[in-house]
């Protein structure tokens, strides 16, 4: 006698296990975009900060604007790690006389050469009736022989550049009667000329002064100061002058 078949049992939670597949399918899925952000998050963050240390040197970013940087990490640190550069509204040529001038950077050459910005004579002036011719000595800011300004001898450069009053600068180089000829500079007159030009080109560099108002030239040995029969007086004459001209120079 065969047995009774008893009627199959239907499993009515069967989709409880394509529901886990699909629920372990989604988590995977959102874990992978939490992952994505998280990884463009940090490139997010490292681009921000890069963009940051870049244009802050540049005053790009002001440290007292109300406007937010890019991002705050590190920020008040990248901000107070670079001095904000000071700067002073020269005098005006008409409120200031060449004499009052003259006082005022004799006094901020003498705490240079306290500071050992530059050596002692390195720098003298006088009133001529061009106007108040400041030397630069060889000895003081070139090599023997060459037109590279010495790196020890630019912050009193910037100091001047940004001290002069407004108005009209002539830059002259000036040379000993001793002849050169390298294979740099074929005489005095190109050694005079690349220096005036070296002193004017850090003029215009490191202060705000209009290029318009600014000449350079050489003059070899041609215009002495002092006798060129002795050493010390070959020293004087090796120099470069940065003269601020008078009024009725500057329309001559």
């Amino acid at each position: 006698m065969s047995k009774k078949k008893h009627p199959e049992h239907v499993n009515h939670e069967r989709w409880l296990v394509s529901y886990a597949d699909f629920i372990t399918l989604l988590f995977a899925f959102f874990v992978v975009l939490f992952a994505s952000s998280q990884s463009d998050k940090k490139k997010q963050l490292k681009l921000s900060e890069a963009m940051q240390t870049a244009f802050t040197p540049l005053g790009t970013f002001d440290a007292h604007s109300k406007t937010p940087p890019l991002t705050d990490i590190n920020a008040s640190a990248i901000t107070n790690s670079i001095p904000s550069p000071i700067v002073r509204p020269l005098p005006s040529a008409s409120t200031e006389t060449l004499e009052q001038t003259e006082a005022r950077l004799r006094k901020l050459i003498a705490e240079q050469v306290a500071a050992g910005g530059i050596p002692p004579g390195g720098i003298a002036m006088r009133i001529t009736p061009d106007g108040l011719v400041i030397s630069l000595h060889e000895a003081g800011f070139f090599p023997s022989g060459s037109a590279e300004v010495r790196p020890a001898s630019i912050p009193m450069i910037s100091i001047l550049a940004n001290t002069l009053p407004a108005g009209p600068l002539r830059v002259e180089g000036h040379t000993d009667n001793v002849p050169i000829h390298t294979t740099q500079f074929a005489s005095n007159w190109e050694l005079s000329t690349a220096r005036s030009t070296a002193i004017a080109r850090l003029l215009l560099e490191r202060g705000p002064i209009d290029p318009a108002n600014l000449a350079a030239a050489g003059y070899a040995e041609f215009h002495p100061v002092a006798s060129n029969d002795t050493e010390d007086g070959r020293t004087q004459n090796r120099r470069v002058d940065i003269i601020l001209l008078r009024k009725q120079s500057a329309s001559q």
